[in-house]
Parts: C-alpha cells; structure tokens; sequence
C-alpha cells in the first residue's frame, strides 16, 4: 500500500557558503583532550589557512599537494562548518556521471540557469568560472573517495546536475569526510579550538601571517608567506545580519553557530573590500522553530508544496527566493511538502527526517490530511 507523507516548511535566512570537518593533528590541539600547556611559542610555516570547512580543507590539501607547510585554524570544536550541514548536492556540466545517465547539459545552459538566478546581478567573470570549473571539482573530490554519482534537479535548473552520493543521500558528510581522510593522510596541521584573531600586516602593507589563540586562550603568532579566508558566512549573527537587510530581522537561520561573521572582519581590518554584502538568500524549506534544512532535492524528486488549504500554490523548482516568499505568502507563512514512499525510496537523504520523527505519514490522503502536524 502506497504512503503519503508531509514536511511542515516556512522560509529561513541561509547565507550559502563552504566550511570544513572535525580533525586534527596538532598536539594539544585533539578534540576532548584536557592538557595544561605551557604559553605557546611563534611559529613559522608557508600558508595559515583560517577556516576548516570545505573551502579550507581543499585549500589546504591543493598547497600540501604542491609542496607547502600548512597550518589550518578552526575556531569551533570540531572542522566542517556549513558544509557538514549541506544535503543537496554540487551542480556542475558536462560530466561523466551526466553523460552515463544520458543527460544533456552544457556549460553555457548552466551559465545561463546561474546567471538568471541570480537576476543578472551576479559577476558573469566569476560564474564563468563557477560553471567551467565545477566539472572539476567533481572529478576531484571523486580521485580522493567522494561519492558523487547521483545526478538530480535542484530548483532554478534547466536539466539534472546536481551531483550527490549514491541513492541521494546527503553530500555534505561524503565531501567532508573526503577531505578529513585527505588531511590526515598527508599530516595537514589542522588546530581546532584555535582562533585567528588578527591578521598581520608589514609596514609595507604586504599580509605576513596571523595572531590566534589556542584553546586555553592563549596568544601566539604565525608567520607565514600567505594567508587564506575561508572562513563562511555570518547568518549565525543576527546582528550583522539585519546591519545589511533589516527586513531580514527575526529571520532564523541553518548555518552553524560559528557562522558569525568574524572572519570577514577580519578581512575588513587589513583593507579588503566587501560586495553584494546585503545579497542574502532564504532558504524556502525548512522545519519551523528547529532550524532543520529540507534539501531542495526532495523537491527535485518530486515533492510538491501545498498550504494549510491542501492547495499547491507553486512550481516548487523555481528559485529559493521566489519560492520562499510564496511559501511567506500563504495562510501563517507555512506549508508542507507532499511526497509518497516512492521518493523515499528514491532519495536517502530523507531518511534524516524521519528519524527527527519531523514527517507525518500515513497509508491515504485522507488519512493524512485528518493527522495533526
């Protein structure tokens, strides 16, 4: 007997952005490790990278790969940041898990599809880039173990290329995971529970490393010939948030609570300049009140959005910002998404919901519909 299924969603601020996973290899640094040390000593290494979500640890991988000592920052306890919490997938063109499933895409389709999500206002060099790259960065996470090989639709695309793990299961955990083994593997001084805190810069100008501090809180300072930001987003800092969208005031968020900001102060304070700060995305399927991200791919297989009246309001792949304020449009600003156990079966990353006991299932529609949600 077919099931029926429902997910209460409503609109939530997610600024999108790569972090990293939890390692590391530092003495002293271990996660859970209860040491008194002794003031630590400066030291000097070729690149400090500040941040170990996904754009740190594959930042610092490419330079240990090139023959660079790096040293990675991670404030939070633990490396991954936002991209532990991704559950979508990473769209690229002209791939080999695309071309195996018979689809046709290109990188001018995916060019155009960004460029029109973003209303134009996005730097065309950059989604240049983005879209010609992309392809890349599969075949690369893939040469070290990521599990890439299910193709599916995201919302504001043409065709199928979101790529994610097999069966549809979250790729946040797969790529982190990933690059973790790679870090460990190749004895990346990855420091968790150390936080940079300044970033120093000579009489000339030029950036000559960072000062940051341990886990105890002590200062110490690292001399190096650069420094890489990757250090995410700030929707985690309400504060920040609303000082470039005030309408976005009350607005919770997805992203980590290490998500606040201080790295791109940071970047402020040795003269870098910011663009298209007040460009922050909602995200339009999210658990009210718990802060829990539906992947846009329940809707690319097939989920529809119906409000409070069991009307379908939407075409729910569409792009987030005009989804989201339909679903804000709706009776209490809420809706559900409606999908049966054939998309279960399709997609494991819905698994995670049931086991948040957030999905309300039942063996009819009318038996769901008479269900409190």
């Amino acid at each position: 007997m077919k099931k029926w299924m429902s997910l209460m969603m409503a609109a939530f601020l997610a600024v999108p952005v790569l972090s990293g996973c939890g390692s590391s290899t530092t003495p002293g640094a271990t996660e859970g490790k209860a040491t008194t040390e002794a003031a630590p000593q400066d030291e000097n290494t070729d690149i400090v990278v500040i941040g170990a979500g996904g754009a740190g640890l594959s930042a610092a991988v490419e330079a240990t790969n090139a023959g660079a000592k790096v040293i990675v920052l991670e404030k939070m306890p633990m490396v991954g940041g936002n991209t532990t919490r991704a559950t979508g997938g990473l769209n690229a063109a002209g791939t080999e898990a695309q071309k195996k499933k018979g689809i046709e895409d290109s990188q001018e389709l995916f060019y155009k599809d960004t460029m029109k999500g973003g209303y134009d206002k996005n730097n065309p060099e950059l989604v240049k880039i983005l879209t010609t790259q992309a392809k890349d960065s599969v075949v690369w996470l893939e040469s070290m173990g990521a599990d890439l090989s299910d193709v599916g639709r995201a919302a504001g695309a043409s065709v199928n290329r979101i790529h994610r793990p097999t069966g549809g299961a979250a790729v946040g955990s797969n790529v982190v995971s990933t690059l973790k083994n790679q870090v460990k593997e190749k004895n990346v001084d990855v420091r968790v529970k150390n936080k940079a805190v300044e970033i120093i810069k000579d009489q000339e100008g030029k950036v000559t490393g960072v000062k940051a501090e341990n886990k105890d809180g002590k200062a110490y300072t690292i001399n190096a010939k650069a420094v890489i930001l990757a250090t995410g987003g700030f929707s985690a800092n309400q504060e920040m948030v609303i000082s470039y969208k005030p309408e976005l005031k009350g607005f919770a968020t997805t992203n980590h609570p290490g998500a606040l900001g201080e790295g791109i102060r940071l970047g402020e304070s040795v003269g870098a300049n910011l663009v298209d700060m007040a460009e922050i995305q909602t995200h339009p399927t999210v658990v009210p009140e718990k802060g829990v991200m539906v992947t846009e791919a329940v809707r690319g297989n097939g989920a529809i959005l119906i409000n409070k009246d069991g009307k379908r309001f939407i075409n729910e792949l569409l792009t987030r910002d005009v989804v989201s304020k339909g679903i804000l449009d709706q009776k209490d600003g809420v809706a559900y998404l409606f999908f049966d156990d054939g998309l279960r079966k399709g997609l494991k990353a819905v698994e995670e919901y049931f086991n948040m006991q957030l999905v309300t299932e039942a063996d009819s529609v009318e038996e769901l519909a008479g269900r409190s949600v």
